[in-house]
């Protein structure tokens, strides 16, 4: 039977070494087309982990008692636009939002390893948790952040690095309250900050969000598929993923080219990527929490 805690506390220090090891070597990556190979991975291996979300769908309309699945893909690609409208009426308010819901669902996911402490203020520990993924970057490469979020029309005139210390330092704490295993919890933060340090921000929270998040939670998904064997549960989890994870490619490859009319590449992918994630991530999260809510009644 395939111990599949044991496999996320490998994965877990594998990359917390890896991370020690670029910043002891002063390993910083400059590759021609950076930009545009972080987006092939986000867009693949980032959005994967998210591609059983209509399989997830369809159990909640059965719990509806509702027949028609095309009215899942309806609701969820309404939801998107409306995300894709909202950022760019009120690019502020709603990059506010996303990062706010982001923070908490980064939290939440990347503690699948181990048992999520219950307590009354625990979503807010899960927030301050995952904020680590905003605020790290925003303090360790200031400069380079505050350009990214000026090419998705969010211009910061002032900000407290007092602030951004205080919450790195929170999101630190909370590993001891939100998480039973303390020790894979902090090497998780831990990494995040070692990424941060060395590298600039959209390389470093892709290699967050593709070789963290979303295979850790794909490893979740894959037990679900199969909690025996790893391989047959990774064979089932590929062939329910990959058509999903093509027409979201497809999707974000299709806008950059329709974007690049009128910006440069590397903004036109910058913007892609992240009101692309955005986009997914609120009707992602929601049904998460709708599934989550009503299994528990059934």
């Amino acid at each position: 039977m395939t111990n599949y805690n044991q496999i996320n506390k490998n994965h877990t220090i594998f990359l917390f070494l890896l991370s020690i090891f670029f910043l002891i070597l002063s390993i910083d990556i400059q590759i021609s087309g950076l930009t545009a190979i972080c987006f092939f991975l986000i867009a693949t291996v980032g959005v994967s982990h998210g591609s059983l979300d209509d399989i997830k769908g369809a159990k909640l309309l059965r719990i509806f008692k509702i027949k028609k699945k095309s009215l899942f893909y309806l609701i969820y690609i309404f939801i998107s636009l409306i995300i894709v409208c909202a950022w760019l009426l009120f690019p502020f308010f709603t990059l506010t939002i996303f990062l706010i819901t982001a923070s908490h669902h980064f939290g939440k996911e990347d503690s699948v390893f181990g048992k999520i402490k219950r307590f009354k203020l625990r979503d807010f520990f899960l927030f301050l948790k995952g904020s680590l993924v905003i605020s790290a970057p925003f303090y360790f490469h200031t400069y380079e952040t505050m350009q990214i979020f000026k090419i998705l029309d969010v211009k910061f005139n002032q900000y407290n690095t007092d602030l951004i210390v205080i919450l790195i330092f929170l999101s630190l704490i909370s590993n001891f309250f939100v998480n039973k295993n303390i020790f894979l919890s902090l090497l998780d933060s831990l990494t995040i900050i070692i990424l941060n340090i060395n590298f600039e921000p959209l390389l470093a929270f892709t290699i967050y969000f593709c070789f963290l998040h979303s295979i850790r939670h794909s490893l979740s998904l894959i037990k679900e598929m199969n909690n025996k064997n790893i391989k047959k549960g990774l064979i089932i989890f590929l062939k329910k993923a990959l058509p999903l994870t093509v027409v979201t490619a497809l999707g974000f490859l299709i806008a950059v080219f329709l974007l690049n009319e009128y910006y440069l590449l590397n903004s036109a992918i910058i913007k892609v990527i992240f009101i692309g994630l955005a986009s997914l991530t609120f009707p992602h999260i929601l049904l998460e929490y709708l599934l989550e809510k009503n299994e528990k009644r059934t």
